[in-house]
């Protein structure tokens, strides 16, 4: 059975070591593959209630007027998600444009808005204008105010209530972590933090940045009092299929407002060809829910294994789990390298490229990422990346199935290993 392994570089001692590990995750596998279940019905009861068929995966061009199929598909999007309304649309480029459409539809000249979980996601920070940028929100009057979480990750209610004005227009919440070190927000976690501002200005708009989390558990942050929910199709939602596209579900009025930004005033809605994508959105979202569960059984698996290696980990291997991404600190950067190298080694495409740090847009470091995927930047599909900053921290995220997720640790832990960056259990030689 090892031989397929071997052919992939893969030695008897890493084997041994994957396959120790394995067996004491089957109770969290379980854990995962119920809640994974539950969605599945859920994603399948919005198709049927749709009344969703073969005429809906037709294609559309030019204006996209009367897209039958489109529409449809929004409809869907906003019952899974419990919402009013949906924009489900290839036009979205990635989750960074979905969260900027959803900020621009939002917000005027003169309004602010608050982040009350700390610093947001690297590319928003020129959305919003933290750093300085061409078109940013700070450019056209809209202000910024930011309250950090606590040193135990937990919501600082009182800076939140003193950070509140009559000004404040939108609170964006990142329920990832990100390129950080605090923990994941649950949904039950942003609703409690929804209703404490919600009581103290009823009018504001709570934007939840629900990336990487989508089918993690069977509640999701707009069943919690989140106005918006926004997220990108190639990582939970698209389920590998999606080649390109974002969603945003939420009020009617505010889904309207950012139809209004991505189209044009008067045209919103109306207007946006689906140009042949449908049957890989409908069938991709219809995966989502077990394609989610295998890349979280593939972070699981590594947290446990560079948890057994000495590394810190974040979350730990028996700690809730509310997205898919799992951190893993370095201290050093070529551990960092190194993994992302042997997570590249064992993709599908690519693997003969050697990832390289670079300058990437929107960051403000250097940052290595590994990316073998079918889809360019999928964080659904195997990947790994991180900044090459104290206290490199590689983010591993992703696997469409959760053998190539554990090859792709098999194969980190054998390039370490090879490197002289850890030492196997099971072996002599001191790290």
């Amino acid at each position: 059975m090892n031989q397929n392994l071997h052919k992939l570089g893969i030695s008897d001692a890493v084997i041994r070591f994957g396959d120790a590990v394995l067996k004491e995750l089957k109770p969290r596998f379980e854990e995962i593959d119920a809640i994974a279940e539950q969605n599945q019905y859920k994603v399948i009861a919005a198709m049927q209630k749709n009344r969703v068929n073969a005429t809906h995966f037709a294609s559309s061009s030019g204006y996209g007027y009367d897209d039958a199929g489109r529409d449809t598909l929004e409809k869907v999007y906003a019952d899974i998600f419990g919402t009013e309304d949906a924009l489900v649309r290839p036009q979205i480029t990635c989750g960074t444009h979905a969260l900027a459409v959803a900020l621009f539809g939002s917000v005027r000249p003169g309004d602010e808005i608050l982040s009350p979980v700390g610093k947001p996601y690297d590319t928003l920070e020129e959305v919003i204008g933290i750093r300085s940028s061409r078109g940013s929100l700070a450019e056209w009057g809209v202000g910024y105010r930011q309250v950090d979480l606590l040193p135990d990750g937990s919501f600082d209610f009182a800076g939140i209530a003193a950070a509140i004005n009559e000004k404040t227009k939108l609170v964006t919440i990142q329920r990832s972590k990100g390129y950080q070190t605090r923990p994941t927000l649950s949904p039950q976690q942003i609703g409690t933090l929804i209703a404490f501002i919600k009581e103290r200005k009823s009018d504001v708009i709570c934007m939840v940045d629900n990336c990487y989390g989508e089918f993690t558990r069977l509640t999701e942050p707009s069943e919690h009092g989140a106005d918006l929910v926004v997220g990108s199709l190639i990582k939970n939602p698209g389920g590998g299929l999606c080649s390109t596209g974002g969603y945003l579900c939420g009020r009617a009025d505010l889904i309207a407002n950012c139809a209004y930004r991505l189209t044009s005033p008067g045209l919103g809605k109306e207007v946006g060809a689906s140009l042949g994508v449908l049957t890989s959105y409908y069938q991709g979202l219809f995966l989502a829910p077990c394609v989610t569960a295998n890349a979280e059984k593939g972070a699981i698996f590594a947290a446990k294994a560079f948890e057994a290696l000495g590394f810190p980990v974040s979350p730990s291997a028996d700690a809730p789990r509310y997205d898919i991404i799992q951190a893993i600190d370095f201290g050093k950067p070529q551990g960092l390298i190194t993994f992302c190298r042997g997570i590249q080694a064992a993709a599908p495409v690519d693997s003969y490229v050697t990832p390289e740090p670079w300058d990437m847009p929107g960051y403000d470091s250097k940052v290595i990422m590994a990316a073998g995927a079918f889809v360019q930047g999928s964080s659904i599909e195997l990947s790994a990346d991180g900044p090459l900053k104290p206290p490199y921290t590689a983010f591993f995220q992703g696997g469409l199935t959760f053998p190539h997720a554990k090859l792709g640790i098999l194969s980190a832990v054998q390039r370490l290993s090879d490197a002289g960056l850890i030492t196997l259990p099971c072996d002599a030689t001191a790290r």
